[in-house]
């Protein structure tokens, strides 16, 4: 290395302290290839950065500071345009601001009216022949992208207004682990049947189990339904009632056309001993 090239870098120490990172964030980016040493020492493995490398390195702090994951970072620094990179990270803090609203809203009933107790029904439900789409969820959080791919490997519309359900959710009731979520299309809402049907790649025809069902109504935005669960599965556990299938969502709304607080849906659990 000559002395011109050796009197430009920095070791990677002091080029942090310039840039108000971590050793250990640079060597992180570094990986990534967000932004590699200007040169590695081969005898000691010390890591140099030039001056000039000092804006990136804030620019990567400052986005971060703002919530920005990497991979988008890494597209405004490879020189995509950042309104597209950056626009979907607005978009997908505003969903999760708006989510929070909607969780303060239920912290607020529930410290309004105490631990809720939605009342519980028993109803008799026939087998229904259903297009059927599966994908595993990595955890919780991952729920909603599963649901996501299994409506679009189905490939049909949601249910209109007050008439019956076109879609149905199922979901298991320990939520550790890889959770397998479904989406299941009535093929006949009337009864068991089906016809002719053919199933889209991705899916598969299977049959709904009919019989006795615990019931509750929840009304409001999808992800806002954890009271209702509490209500259901507290009605079953008192009664001695094993819940050992998924947990049906019945969705009785068209999002597209209802406002979130008014969607309806039905949590249903089957009640194998009271067949």
């Amino acid at each position: 290395m000559n002395e011109d090239r050796e009197e430009d870098l920095l070791p990677i120490g002091r080029f942090a302290r310039l840039c108000r990172l971590s050793v250990k964030q640079l060597r992180h980016y570094a990986e990534l290839g967000l932004l590699p040493p200007a040169w590695v020492d081969p005898g000691t493995g010390y890591r140099y950065y030039r001056a000039g490398q000092a804006r990136e390195a804030l620019s990567i702090g400052l986005l971060r500071s703002l919530d920005v994951p990497l991979a988008a970072i890494g597209e405004v620094l490879s020189g995509a345009d950042p309104h597209r990179a950056l626009g979907r990270v607005r978009d997908g803090l505003e969903a999760e601001l708006a989510r929070r609203r909607r969780t303060l809203a239920t912290l607020e009933r529930v410290l309004g009216t105490g631990l809720p107790a939605l009342p519980v029904e028993v109803v008799a439900e026939p087998a229904r022949r259903v297009a059927l789409a599966r994908e595993m969820a990595a955890s919780t959080e991952d729920i909603g992208r599963a649901v996501a791919v299994c409506v679009a490997r189905l490939g049909v519309p949601a249910p209109d207004g007050d008439g019956p359900a076109g879609l149905v959710g199922l979901f298991p009731v320990e939520l550790e682990g890889p959770l397998p979520v479904a989406m299941a299309a009535l093929l006949d809402p009337g009864g068991p049947g089906g016809g002719g049907h053919r199933p889209r790649p991705g899916t598969e025809l299977d049959l709904l189990p009919g019989g006795a069902f615990a019931r509750v109504v929840h009304i409001g935005p999808y992800d806002q339904s954890a009271p209702a669960y509490h209500s259901l599965l507290a009605w079953c556990a008192e009664r001695g009632h094993p819940v050992r299938g998924p947990v049906r969502e019945v969705y009785l709304s068209d999002p597209a056309v209802t406002v979130p607080d008014r969607l309806v849906t039905h949590l249903m659990v089957r009640l194998e001993d009271l067949e």
